[in-house]
C-alpha cells in the first residue's frame, strides 16, 4: 500500500487518481500510524512552505523519518521535496526533514514568478530509477516560486532565471520539483517507476537521516 500524506496542502485528489491510472494500490491518510504500515510513501505539495509545520505538529514527520530510515521508497513532490532540504527562505522558521543540506531559495527578480507551465527536464549522468525509459529533454510540468538549488544528488535539472534540481535521487529518497500528476505520459510513467520499486529493508544509509535531522 502507498500512503499519500495528507497534511492539508498537497494536491491530493489529482495524486491519486495518477497512482490509481498506473494500477498502484494507495490511501490519502493523515493517520501516522497508516504511514508507519505502508510500502511506499507520496508526499504531495503545493502553496506555502509553512505547511509543512503541521507533519510536526501531527506525529506524521516522525512516522515518515522512521518509515525513511527502514528503507521504504519515499517521494516528495514539489513542496513535498523542498521539505527535504533542510530549510526554505520562504518560511525560515520551519525546519525541513533534512535528508539533503542547504535552503531553498525564491527565483530571482530576473523572471517571473512563480515559474509555471512546461520546462524541460536535462538529465545528469548516471542512472536513475526513477527517470527511467524518460528520455532526457522530456517536458513536465511545473508551478513554484521557490526552488531547490543542484546538489550531488540531482539527477535531473531544469533552467529558470539560473538551473535547479528538478529530481533528486538517493537511496530510496526521491523528490521532484514539478508536479508528475500534471505532466501527462512523462509523469505517468516516472510514477510507475516508484510504484515497481521493491521494498527492501534497511536499504537506507543510515547516515543520511539521523536522530538529529529529525529533533
Amino acid at each position: 500500500m502507498i500512503a499519500i500524506v495528507d497534511y492539508r496542502a498537497g494536491n491530493l485528489t489529482s495524486v491519486k487518481k495518477a497512482l490509481d491510472q498506473v494500477g498502484a494500490d494507495s490511501v490519502v491518510t493523515s493517520d501516522p500510524e497508516v504511514v508507519s504500515l505502508a510500502e511506499k510513501i507520496v508526499l504531495p505539495g503545493v502553496g506555502h512552505f509553512s505547511a509543512t509545520a503541521h507533519l510536526a505538529d501531527s506525529g506524521l514527520r516522525d512516522a515518515i523519518a522512521n518509515t525513511i530510515r527502514r528503507g521504504v521508497p519515499f517521494l516528495g513532490i514539489c513542496v513535498g521535496l523542498q521539505w527535504m532540504m533542510e530549510s526554505s527562505e520562504e518560511a525560515p522558521e520551519v525546519p525541513g526533514l533534512g535528508i539533503w543540506p542547504g535552503e531553498c531559495v525564491r527565483f530571482p527578480a530576473s523572471v517571473k514568478s512563480p515559474h509555471v507551465g512546461w520546462n524541460q527536464l536535462e538529465f545528469r549522468d548516471g542512472p536513475s530509477r526513477l527517470l527511467r525509459g524518460i528520455p532526457s529533454g522530456s517536458y513536465v510540468y511545473f508551478t513554484h516560486s521557490y526552488r531547490v538549488p543542484l546538489l550531488a544528488n540531482t539527477v535531473a535539472e531544469s533552467e529558470y532565471g539560473g538551473r535547479f534540481s528538478a529530481v533528486v535521487e538517493q537511496d530510496r529518497m526521491f523528490g521532484v520539483q514539478f508536479h508528475p500528476e500534471k505532466s501527462g505520459a512523462i509523469g505517468l510513467r516516472l510514477l510507475e517507476n516508484f510504484c515497481s520499486l521493491r521494498v527492501t529493508a534497511g536499504s537506507c544509509d543510515p547516515e543520511v537521516l539521523t536522530e538529529q535531522n529529525v529533533d
